[in-house]
């Protein structure tokens, strides 16, 4: 079948609108129609090179949309399903998911290679075979995807903000709950607040944080921070820090979860400046994969016991905390809807790109149309 489709085939080149061939779903894989795509900055990363990416590639690693078709084999999901995409996959047998860290299966070895089990490539097109963000490149009509890519939800659901819970979302929630372990009565610094960065807010605010502070240079992302739970918010991290130094009486903060569309060195050293004595700094965000980001005097880290922890996925386990996430949304525990500044066509994914990267946008989503 033919689908259409956003595809990156130079890192630094735009992103282009393609008419590709589509497979059938063979075993373990499913055909998914896809409503709505989310516009995450990792994608950015693979259309600029800080990712090494099998290109051409398919963008796009939040989905959602319902079932239309199953291969043989499948047993977690039906035809007429609706499913929120996990970007990580979770095989369930793994050596990890089988001790609960789902969220470095070993199925994602290959999210960057793009290709199914078996290096198969559902796309085809006039550069040969095409490889999917994620295993999913939801900047596309139609997808064949494997099941455990699967996460099956509610049908009353709205797939227009349940998308976000299979990236940003439990990245940034579990990124404060999971990782940081924040705890009632605690102090937490939040750096860059966007798509992942409001939901840290959200997860250290319903996990009992005393103070929230956040930072971003951008005065509308501060606002949206104090709107979904941030009780400070400063434009730069010494501000921040000066901040946290006089509310916590020179204690510091518990934790400094960083969040910024690229890691750097002088961000991580403002969150481990941020913390104080058995403080944890989670680096969330991303950079080149070898690009040397974290250099910090190893006497401190020793003598005051601060500990530096890399978080992928928020910790979460996407079988069981993807649906636990949309629960807490149907009870109006975690905003969805407030964090969404605006919706595109597929042929808009290069202009919501540009957004997102000038600061207009919390979070962009795609909204697919179908004949």
């Amino acid at each position: 079948m033919k689908t259409r489709a956003a595809v990156v085939y130079e890192a630094g080149k735009p992103i282009e609108i393609e008419e590709l061939e589509l497979d059938k779903p063979q075993d373990g894989e499913v055909l998914i129609r896809y409503t709505h795509a989310g516009l995450c900055h990792s994608d950015v990363h693979v259309a600029h090179g800080d990712l090494e990416a099998r290109l051409p590639m398919v963008l796009g690693h939040e989905g959602a949309g319902i079932i239309e078709e199953v291969g043989p084999g499948v047993t977690r999901v039906k035809a007429g399903d609706h499913v929120v995409c996990s970007f990580i996959p979770n095989c369930g047998t793994c050596r990890y998911c089988a001790n609960g860290q789902q969220s470095i299966c070993d199925m994602g070895a290959t999210i960057l290679e793009g290709y199914l089990p078996g290096e198969r490539f559902p796309n085809t097109g006039k550069r040969g075979e095409y490889g999917a963000m994620c295993m999913l490149g939801t900047f596309s009509q139609y997808g064949v995807i494997h099941q455990n890519s699967c996460v099956k939800v509610d049908d009353d659901l709205p797939l227009e903000k349940a998308v976000l819970v299979g990236c940003g979302v439990p990245t940034g929630w579990g990124s404060a709950v999971n990782t940081a372990n924040v705890r009632p009565g605690q102090t937490v610094m939040v750096s860059g607040i966007g798509g992942i960065g409001i939901n840290a807010v959200q997860g250290a605010r319903y996990a009992g944080a005393k103070h929230v502070v956040a930072v971003d240079p951008l005065e509308n992302k501060r606002e949206k921070a104090m709107e979904l739970g941030a009780t400070h918010a400063f434009a730069t991290a010494g501000e921040a820090i000066e901040a946290i130094t006089d509310l916590t009486r020179g204690q510091m903060a518990d934790s400094a979860i960083l969040t910024p569309d690229l890691m750097t060195a002088e961000i991580v050293g403002d969150g481990f400046n941020a913390v104080g004595k058995g403080g944890v700094v989670v680096l969330t965000g991303l950079n080149k994969i070898m690009e040397p980001n974290i250099q910090l005097p190893g006497t401190v880290l020793t003598l005051y016991r601060k500990t530096i922890k890399g978080s992928l996925f928020g910790d979460c386990n996407p079988t069981t905390d993807i649906p636990r996430i949309l629960g807490l949304y149907q009870s109006g525990d975690l905003k969805l809807d407030e964090i969404i500044t605006r919706t595109y066509t597929l042929d808009q994914v290069q202009e919501g790109y540009d957004d997102l990267l000038a600061g207009k946008n919390v979070r962009g989503v795609v909204v697919h149309e179908h004949a």
